[in-house]
């Protein structure tokens, strides 16, 4: 009898214990993977979400550039990482979107990861060489039809953000045409700066600069609102292409099965970052467009996510593209 008041006893004992030692959330630092290498644009976003994430959350977080396969090695760890809060996917429409038409992933871009917020997007903008006629996309339209043989269309690369939208927006006026694609966006834009291409789409901070000495024309920004870098340039609705909307936004996942209230707390955190002032001056400096409130929230980029693959699969496959 004794014995069994002694296990009873040591039960209680462990039992209140137990709450006591379990470690709230979160306990150690966190993994932020970047599917590319140090200094590019995605690294960049996450090392100045990192900081003022770090102050709500109370722990560090580290970055890991894990590079390989347009970014889906990166994607790939996180999929596969424990969804104990601890490891963090940042992305883009490229590593979250695109690279599920391009390669056979061995994971699910949609079922694999869960959503946590957008953070930022960057619309991309139609643009010409001034020696084009036409000033308005009104005029540009025809000129393109008339001249479809002639015209040269610039890319920063074979499947690219300036490729795939350039082949969004030639669909949309029921046009098709070949590509000139250039290894990277510096030479296409200097391409076009020379007179040797006619047409570029680039991600608006590329080009407002170009635009505003009038040595290229603008005819429209791919996104619902007018920018706040450019407002001088009208939204693809106001030039007459309603709904073209396109840009290079990024996000933030975690591993299927992260706890519900671990993902709130990360939601928090980065809702909470994407308020302070240092950072929305470095995102504007950058030509990063932080999204509405409404659009901070895990249903948001989960309804965007599946939008967005819904949208470009079809285009990848029917124009053929393949990973460089």
């Amino acid at each position: 009898m004794k014995a069994l008041h002694a296990v009873c006893a040591l039960a209680v004992t462990l039992g209140a214990v137990a709450p006591s030692m379990a470690q709230p959330w979160p306990s150690r630092s966190i993994s932020i993977v970047v599917p590319f290498s140090a200094g590019g644009p995605t690294d960049t976003l996450a090392r100045l979400m990192s900081e003022p994430m770090r102050k709500f959350l109370g722990q560090t977080l580290v970055v890991d550039n894990v590079t390989g396969a347009g970014g889906s090695i990166g994607v790939g760890r996180v999929a596969r990482a424990a969804p104990d809060g601890y490891t963090l996917s940042i992305g883009h429409w490229g590593t979250h979107v695109v690279n599920g038409a391009y390669y056979k992933l061995p994971f699910d871009l949609l079922t694999d990861l869960e959503p946590v917020a957008m953070i930022a997007t960057n619309p991309q903008v139609v643009v010409s060489k001034v020696a084009v006629p036409a000033t308005t996309l009104k005029e540009l339209i025809p000129w393109i039809k008339a001249n479809q043989g002639k015209i040269q269309f610039g890319t920063g690369g074979v499947g690219g953000a300036s490729h795939m939208a350039g082949i969004y927006f030639l669909n949309r006026i029921g046009v098709k045409m070949d590509f000139v694609p250039y290894r990277g966006g510096a030479p296409a834009m200097q391409a076009l700066l020379s007179g040797e291409i006619d047409l570029y789409m680039t991600q608006v901070s590329s080009a407002v600069a170009h635009t505003r000495a009038g040595k290229l024309r603008a005819y429209f920004v791919s996104s619902k609102n007018r920018q706040a870098a450019a407002p001088e340039i009208p939204t693809a609705d106001e030039a007459g292409l309603p709904g073209l909307h396109t840009a290079v936004w990024h996000g933030i996942w975690v591993p299927k099965g992260t706890p519900r209230d671990v993902n709130m707390k990360l939601n928090a955190a980065i809702v909470e970052s994407l308020t302070d002032d240092t950072l929305r001056k470095r995102f504007a400096d950058l030509g990063q467009e932080i999204p509405p409130r409404e659009e901070q929230t895990q249903q948001a980029l989960a309804k965007h996510h599946k939008a967005e693959i819904d949208k470009w699969f079809p285009l990848i496959k029917a124009a053929g593209l393949k990973a460089e």
